[in-house]
């Protein structure tokens, strides 16, 4: 039996349209396009329903035939969601207040689906956690309330079966996957206490041992969970909004790593700098993290928190695993170029390295193969489109919106998990009449003043790091800690440099005793040897900035006026050892 064909909504100023993916890239014949600029779209998690609004009502239809499901006369609703199995639909528009109503109406509507009656009307002024978080299994749903969580069961949202009483719960994050549910909550730290997350399994959510594991900290301004397919750990940025040492604009992050078994840690990385972007592998037992000043790394960790394998150092900030998890994408987007690079994560080889500039949006389809990038507005109110790739960098469909229009939103029709195999990796580019964008070779920007002389890798701007094999024994190294591992390729590193930068040597015309390669004698006085030693340290500092000098790097004034008292050192030098 052939795979399904994903769909594409598309939402704009020209209204909501449903697309067909690859190959045929046609719109659905059995949909019929409302013109109305909508406010929101959304499917069902099988995809089976469709359902958006236009801004006089809420249509919900069969994403397979177009067929009307339900329709709500409901013109001011601005977010949509279905349950985990479509029985539910929640509506909210923005709270207000009106003399004939001084409380103000219950903005959060729950309508039973397919019948479309009223479950529920509830109070939610915040657009923040707006929506009930359900287990897949549709048994539990939880509601963030006045600072403290409310449990409710097999959808009866008029009994609280349970709540979990904690001091100012600000965020929490309810498992996926099956029973039991898990919930991370997050309570921000004040007056000096630290900021903490503590993990629960329903229904045990008081006493205190009930915790499945806590982890607390400082420097949290807001935090960001994510738990794993599995639901076996759950990752946490903490985020300040201001960095108060004023090294990064983005405020400070610090990423933090919490199990279900009770594990917990500070994931160490490897360059200063913020956060960009953290995702959980499909197979839930790695994780990557793309950080660091520009330009940012990329690394996958794996469950212990120890790196796996480094990509090095390049314009990114998104990482993106396919729904099978077998290919990675790590991408520039916002103020950067654009970039994709798509790698087979099985093999760390890379695929291919497309560019979508000006992209604001970038979505995997659900079959594991294409992918759908878009310009759209606000973000960008100019050059408004969408484009449908093949990961091996082809473009199989392209549309560019009207001048005067706008595009608001793409998004793909999701599938159950199983619905699309694992395939192998090609890395051969799909046929297409549109070709591929791959990025052309670069040369580093060289300032004039250096453009006649040789290209030398201090006239580079940022050193390039290489990608790696970060696994114990893979590349000979031996299971050294963290830091330790960190120095020994700082030093290799800066070895490699000076061996790279050094002319070839050529043989001295006078013995000056400047060499540090054999072991000295010594004159038995401790005073003298440290003397001697400091001596023969400063001349070898004097050597290496004449190599420097040589090889046409400008040198500070401060280094000049050290070369200038080689003479004078080496006397001192003569001096020295003729009194031992």
């Amino acid at each position: 039996m052939a795979p399904p064909i994903p769909l594409l909504a598309v939402r704009g100023s020209d209204g909501t349209s449903l697309l067909s993916g690859p190959p045929g890239c046609q719109l659905h014949p059995d949909f019929h396009k409302d013109s109305r600029p909508s406010r929101c779209v959304t499917f069902s998690r099988d995809g089976t329903l469709f359902g958006w609004c236009n801004g006089q009502s809420v249509t919900v239809v069969k994403s397979s035939d177009g067929s009307i499901v339900s329709t709500f006369d409901l013109p001011k609703t601005a977010l949509l969601e279905f349950s985990p199995l479509s029985s539910v639909l929640v509506t909210w528009q923005p709270y207000s207040k009106s003399q004939d109503c001084p409380q103000g109406e219950a903005n959060l509507q729950l309508w039973q689906l397919p019948s479309g009656q009223l479950i529920k009307a509830l109070y939610q002024k915040k657009v923040d956690c707006w929506c009930p978080s359900w287990s897949e299994d549709e048994q539990i749903a939880v509601r963030s309330v006045n600072n403290e969580l409310h449990f409710f069961e097999n959808n009866d949202f008029n009994t609280i079966a349970n709540k979990l009483h904690m001091q100012k719960v600000s965020d929490f994050a309810l498992s996926p996957g099956v029973q039991p549910s898990k919930v991370a909550v997050y309570v921000p730290g004040s007056k000096g206490a630290p900021s903490f997350v503590r993990l629960y399994q329903y229904p045990v959510l008081g006493g205190p041992t009930a915790a499945l594991a806590n982890k607390s900290f400082f420097k949290a301004d807001r935090v960001t969970m994510q738990w794993n397919k599995k639901a076996s750990a759950v990752l946490v940025t903490a985020s300040t909004e201001v960095d108060k040492t004023g090294a990064s604009y983005y405020g400070e992050q610090t990423l933090h790593y919490l199990a279900v078994n009770g594990e917990t840690s500070l994931v160490q990385l490897l360059k200063n700098g913020p956060i960009y972007d953290v995702s959980w592998s499909p197979n839930s037992a790695e994780f990557c993290v793309v950080y660091g000043f520009m330009p940012a790394k990329a690394t996958i960790f794996n469950l212990k928190c120890d790196p796996v394998f480094d990509f090095g150092t390049g314009p990114r900030n998104a990482a993106y695993y396919s729904p099978q998890g077998n290919i990675l994408v790590l991408a520039g987007f916002g103020n950067l170029r654009g970039q994709m690079e798509v790698w087979d994560v099985k093999k760390y080889k890379q695929v291919s390295k497309p560019q979508a500039p000006d992209a604001t949006h970038f979505a995997w389809c659900p079959n594991g193969e294409h992918i759908a990038t878009a310009t759209c507005s606000p973000r960008l109110r100019v050059s408004n489109g969408y484009k449908i790739w093949h990961y091996t960098g082809s473009v199989l469909h392209k549309c560019d919106v009207a001048s005067g229009s706008e595009l608001w939103e793409v998004r793909w029709q999701p599938f159950p998990d199983g619905s699309f195999p694992e395939r192998p990796v090609k890395y051969q580019a799909a046929p297409s009449e549109l070709g591929s964008t791959q990025a052309p070779p670069t040369q580093a920007y060289r300032p004039p003043a250096l453009r006649h002389l040789p290209a030398t890798p201090s006239s580079k701007l940022h050193e390039e790091e290489p990608p790696q094999n970060m696994r114990p024994g893979v590349s000979g190294e031996k299971n050294l800690s963290k830091t330790a591992l960190k120095n020994q390729r700082k030093r290799e590193a800066k070895k490699a440099a000076k061996q790279e930068a050094k002319p070839e040597p050529e043989p001295p015309s006078d013995p000056a005793p400047v060499s540090n390669s054999q072991s000295e004698p010594t004159c038995g006085d401790p005073e003298m040897d440290k003397k001697i030693k400091n001596v023969k340290k400063k001349l070898k500092a004097i050597e290496e900035l004449k190599d420097q000098q040589a090889s046409g790097k400008v040198l500070q004034k401060n280094q000049l006026e050290k070369i200038q008292k080689e003479e004078q050192l080496l006397k001192e030098l003569e001096e020295l050892q003729l009194g031992q």
